[in-house]
C-alpha cells in the first residue's frame, strides 16, 4: 500500500501564543542548540517579540520554523530550522517561498546570513551570495540578497 503524501502548510505564527512559541522554541532548540551547538543565549535574543514568526506543519508534525524582521539594511530573513525527518521533502522550500511571500510587497532589501549547507535551498528561490563568508555562532555562513531572476 502506497503512504498518501503528507501536506505542507506554513503559518504566520503569533510569538505571543503559547502554543506557538512552544513549538517554535522547541525546533530552534533542538536544531541550533542541540544538533549545531549553538549557544541557547545567542539562539533566543532580544528580537523574537519584534519578528514575524512561522512554524511549518508536515501533516500533523510539526516541522521548521522562521522568523523575518526589519533591520538597518532591510529585511533579514532569519531562523530556519527544519527538524532532521522532515529535511528533503519540500518543508524548506515551502518555508522559505511563504516567508517571501510575506515580505515582497515591503519595499525593501531581502537577505539572510546562510548556512553553507543551506545555500542550494536558497539560491534555488532567488538568492545570490554577497561578500565574503563569515562565522556566526562558529558556523560558516555568507550573506545572500534575495535577487529573482
Amino acid at each position: 500500500m502506497t503512504e498518501k503524501p503528507r501536506r505542507i502548510n506554513v503559518i504566520k505564527a503569533d510569538f505571543t501564543s503559547p502554543f506557538y512559541k512552544f513549538h517554535i522554541t522547541n525546533i530552534r532548540r533542538k536544531v541550533f542548540v542541540e544538533e549545531q551547538g549553538v549557544a541557547r543565549e545567542e539562539e533566543f535574543d532580544q528580537f523574537e517579540d519584534e519578528s514575524q514568526h512561522f512554524l511549518v506543519m508536515f501533516g500533523y508534525s510539526k516541522a521548521g520554523t522562521a522568523r523575518w524582521r526589519t533591520t538597518g539594511d532591510g529585511i533579514k530573513l532569519e531562523r530556519f530550522a527544519v527538524l532532521p525527518k522532515h529535511r528533503n521533502s519540500g518543508v524548506g522550500s515551502a518555508l522559505v517561498k511563504a516567508v517571501l511571500f510575506d515580505v515582497m510587497d515591503k519595499g525593501k532589501k531581502i537577505y539572510l546570513h546562510a548556512q553553507l549547507r543551506a545555500i542550494p535551498l536558497y539560491e534555488r528561490n532567488g538568492f545570490v551570495k554577497e561578500g565574503n563568508m563569515f562565522s556566526e555562532c562558529n558556523i560558516d555562513h555568507f550573506k545572500m540578497v534575495y535577487k529573482p531572476s
